[in-house]
């Protein structure tokens, strides 16, 4: 049996993933500025083996809206458009022989609130899986005080704490959201 301070531990470390993991999936939404991240999930054919982009080639910006990609290995910046070209981006790779460009397009304003839905869903994911996690934590207090781990005073302040961890946690979800709506917004 886990003890009361594990519990604690655990709940607020897997809320805090969570947090995390909706930060780099709303990475992955493009605000209409140049960003690395949105790059993250291209991969290169690098001699047969799917290679993350940027472990092949240097990511920088040059300008807001405009993103670089210089190959280490300049033989394979064919290879690196076409995966850019077969990703679900829709940005047109241009090619100048050591280096692609890939200008980001301006968003329209259905456009940008299409993509504010989309923040406002993935929030919404995050904080069911954090309020899933105080009911694990919550169900694993419960264990312990049937089974005589702590008396029902403990249990209480246990329960209080908690809910302050998920208070914390479902306000890191609403503050890193509320971030990205504000990017999306402004573009």
């Amino acid at each position: 049996m886990a003890t009361s301070k594990e519990i604690l531990n655990e709940a607020t470390s897997k809320m805090k993933k969570s947090g995390e993991s909706l930060s780099r999936d709303l990475g992955n939404i493009r605000a209409g500025r140049a960003n690395a991240s949105i790059l993250n999930r291209v991969m290169v054919d690098y001699y047969g083996a799917p290679t993350p982009i940027n472990q092949v080639a240097s990511i920088t910006i040059p300008e807001p809206r405009l993103l670089m990609i210089s190959p280490f290995d300049e033989s394979i910046i064919g290879d690196i458009e076409t995966a850019i070209n077969a990703s679900d981006l829709g940005l047109n790779p241009a090619n100048d022989g050591s280096a692609i460009r890939l200008s980001i397009p301006q968003l329209t304003e259905e456009r940008r609130k299409e993509l504010v839905k989309d923040v406002k869903s993935e929030a919404e994911k995050a904080k069911v899986a954090v309020r899933n996690i105080r009911r694990d934590a919550m169900d694993d207090l419960k264990k312990g005080n049937k089974s005589g781990d702590f008396n029902d005073d403990e249990f209480h302040e246990l329960e209080d704490k908690v809910q302050k961890i998920t208070d914390a946690g479902i306000k890191e979800v609403d503050a890193i959201a509320a971030d990205k709506e504000k990017e999306l917004m402004q573009g």
